[in-house]
């Protein structure tokens, strides 16, 4: 079983997708370990997306991210990583494949519903970053 991380943005809960979103996953074969609601000041999401923090979009990110709340979740399946990017669809829903939560939902490239970690690595940081052992079952 592997693990990964995703976030359902401020845009994705504005828009009343929580059930939506959490359904597709389930549907999807994913247990759902952890979840909570949250919303992230401006000092959690800089260090959250600092991978990023020299790229031009890192300000706009950061505001939009600590717009509302958002919900995040540990996702565990087999290939949990790949699977959850496929359903996500590409990052710009324009490019997005029929189907996928982007493409469905989305509104641009900054505005894309959800989040989900891109590698193994990318997963446990971005894991403990939000949630304790203890509060993943």
């Amino acid at each position: 079983m592997e693990r990964t991380l995703s976030i359902i943005k401020p845009d994705g809960v504005k828009k009343n997708l929580i059930g939506a979103v959490v359904k597709r996953f389930q549907d999807e074969g994913f247990k759902i370990a952890a979840m909570r609601m949250i919303h992230m000041s401006t000092r959690e999401a800089e260090g959250f997306y600092y991978v990023h923090k020299e790229r031009p979009f890192f300000g706009s990110l950061t505001d939009f991210m600590t717009s509302g709340p958002s919900v995040v979740m540990v996702l565990e399946r087999e290939n949990a990583i790949a699977k959850n990017r496929e359903i996500m669809g590409a990052t710009n829903p324009a490019d997005a494949a029929e189907g996928t939560l982007r493409k469905q939902y989305a509104d641009n490239i900054e505005n894309n519903i959800v989040h989900g970690s891109d590698a193994p690595e990318t997963a446990a940081f971005e894991i403990g970053y939000f949630f304790k052992g203890l509060e993943i079952f």
